[in-house]
């Protein structure tokens, strides 16, 4: 198959992957309060309660929900094999191999790998022999022949490819791209793409309780986010489908459950959890099979 990867430094995106850690720490991800204290994160605070802003609490309980949206359409299904893309500082690889007798390979770019090698030496140290196998290797996901090299080391049985925060960094023709190598691979394995980048286009203007700061917007504009998000979730499921995807499973968000929801409402008034509800729903995680030819 051509590889027509893009003429992009796709390393500037990397360092969003560590300010992510330092609001995860602030949760019950796992590992996710250890590695920022490894990392010495001075992004943010792990203390709770020194954070007051309830913008940055619907941010954190966005981000834990995404999270542990992904594990739940994985219990769902019987994988043998996990490849986790652009994971970043997440460490659900590490969390899933000492509970579950799979093969889970977790990717990124190299820069980013490099340094998560190093924390996972740490991590994992004090931890009892883990049930499966972790692999943490360097991949371009719109990389087709580097990425069949990579599945290529799973034995046979069901894939689960795994992504959270990807989609909304790639322009159209990168997630067409996405998407055919990823087909194929699922067509040559069996198995399923679980995605929590569904995402809508949407304003935060005039609602101060939404609206990013001033370094998260620069951060959105230079990296075309919202013009990389999806119309309506009625267009998404369209562009997955024209892609051979069709929808297996969506998850269902319990906020009560999340360690970050009773932070999101000590801290914002009536008021402004009004204006958080009136938003509606912006993202969705999706479990997509797809189509046979």
């Amino acid at each position: 198959m051509e590889n027509n990867i893009p003429e992009r430094n796709y390393n500037t995106i990397s360092p969003s992957a560590g300010a992510l850690l330092a609001m995860k720490a602030l949760t019950d991800i796992p590992f996710a309060r250890e590695a920022a204290m490894l990392a010495g994160s001075q992004a943010a605070d792990i203390d709770a309660a020194s954070h007051r802003n309830p913008a940055f609490w619907a941010r954190v309980v966005h981000f834990e929900n995404r999270y542990h949206s992904i594990n739940q359409l994985l219990t769902g299904i019987q994988a043998a094999n996990i490849l986790e893309l652009s994971s970043g500082f997440s460490f659900r690889g590490l969390a899933t191999t000492q509970q579950q007798a799979v093969h889970y390979i977790d990717t990124d770019l190299p820069e980013l790998i490099a340094a998560k090698i190093s924390f996972l030496q740490s991590l994992s140290a004090s931890l009892p022999p883990a049930a499966g196998m972790l692999e943490t290797l360097p991949l371009n996901a719109l990389d087709a022949p580097a990425f069949t090299a990579t599945t290529g080391r799973f034995r046979p049985g069901q894939l689960a490819i795994l992504n959270e925060g990807l989609l909304m960094y790639l322009s159209i023709p990168e997630k067409e791209q996405l998407c055919r190598i990823i087909r194929e691979t699922l067509l040559r394995h069996g198995g399923y793409w679980i995605t929590a980048d569904c995402y809508l286009k949407h304003s935060t203007a005039g609602n101060p309780v939404l609206q990013a700061d001033q370094e998260l917007n620069s951060f959105f504009l230079q990296h075309n986010i919202q013009e990389n998000m999806f119309d309506s979730f009625d267009a998404a499921a369209g562009f997955f489908r024209r892609n051979g995807f069709e929808i297996d499973g969506e998850a269902q968000p319990d906020y009560t459950r999340l360690t970050a929801y009773n932070h999101l409402l000590k801290n914002s008034s009536p008021e402004q959890l009004s204006a958080l509800r009136k938003r509606g729903k912006i993202q969705a995680t999706w479990r997509l099979k797809p189509i046979p030819s």
